[in-house]
């Protein structure tokens, strides 16, 4: 696939086949999140896949918002090291992730990390140093669905030379 046809066409997928996904692919779609840009080149994260069934059902519902995440075969989680662009080179990363994902055939959803009261529980479950914040989560799985999402058009999101 390429970009721009994986750019126009990934959609958030909350709903999975149980099908498990490859270590190569888990490897490279981390390493398309490890080329991200990244301030100053400080590349401050890393990424902790989570596997097992019981740890995924554990960190869904820490969150109290993403049971997806435990049907879903994968979840990455996204940290990052203490800079003042944390959140802008972790946000890249997971774009790429997501993308990366999308790029392999398979379906990804962002869970919210960032400022979230389930931040440091998951962190800690995960065995995070006191250092590292979670940025996102990332389910990852075969898609069990096609959303069509209406996005707004071009002419309501772009300005020329002034807002």
């Amino acid at each position: 696939m390429d970009a721009i046809t994986c750019l126009k066409t990934r959609r958030s997928i909350r709903a999975f086949r149980p099908d498990p996904i490859p270590r190569d692919t888990l490897n490279d779609i981390v390493d398309c999140a490890r080329l991200a840009p990244t301030a100053f080149n400080r590349q401050a994260w890393t990424f902790v896949v989570v596997q097992d069934a019981a740890a995924r059902t554990r960190i869904a519902e820490a969150t109290g918002h993403a049971a997806f995440i435990t049907a879903a075969p994968v979840c990455i989680a996204v940290f990052c090291g203490p800079n003042e662009f944390w959140v802008e080179d972790g946000s890249a990363a997971t774009e790429n992730l997501l993308l990366a994902a999308h790029a392999h055939g398979l379906g990804a959803c962002w869970v919210g990390g960032y400022q979230t009261p389930y931040a440091e529980i998951i962190g800690s479950m995960l065995g995070a140093p006191p250092d590292q914040r979670l940025l996102a989560l990332v389910a990852i799985g075969v898609p069990a669905e096609a959303p069509e999402v209406e996005k707004r058009s071009l002419a309501d999101v772009i300005r020329w030379e002034r807002y």
